[in-house]
């Protein structure tokens, strides 16, 4: 019984007496969209592309031959970026450019800031 009482006594002294969380759900839930968004190594090569591009934009036609993928593969995936709010799409004739969203990085920057060790 007395080990018992030692065990309780310790969790109760490490546990958070705040049940606030430490992010509002609405927030926690743009940011993993985000995170899911980026959670591909194609998205991750396609991000890098566009932003060490001049203008910071790409076309679907940049891409497929450094990715070494098919049109609608890369359509695919921009599409995906494009949803999550990652890139903004202009469409310019028949061909749409994708460049970086601004404020969704800074969104996930903040976020990064706001878990720092």
């Amino acid at each position: 019984m007395t080990n018992y009482l030692q065990i309780s006594t310790q969790l109760e002294a490490c546990c958070p007496t705040s049940t606030t969380p430490a992010i509002a759900r609405e927030a926690a839930e743009k940011t993993a969209t985000l995170m899911k968004a980026l959670a591909d190594p194609n998205r991750i090569q396609i991000l890098a592309i566009i932003s060490a591009s001049e203008n910071h934009e790409c076309c679907v036609c940049d891409l497929t031959e450094p990715l070494n993928l098919t049109q609608p593969t890369v359509s695919h995936h921009l599409a995906k970026m494009v949803s999550a709010g990652i890139l903004e799409k202009q469409k310019r004739g028949t061909w749409s450019w994708y460049r970086l969203n601004n404020s969704a990085w800074q969104e996930l920057a903040s976020f990064f800031q706001f878990t720092k060790v």
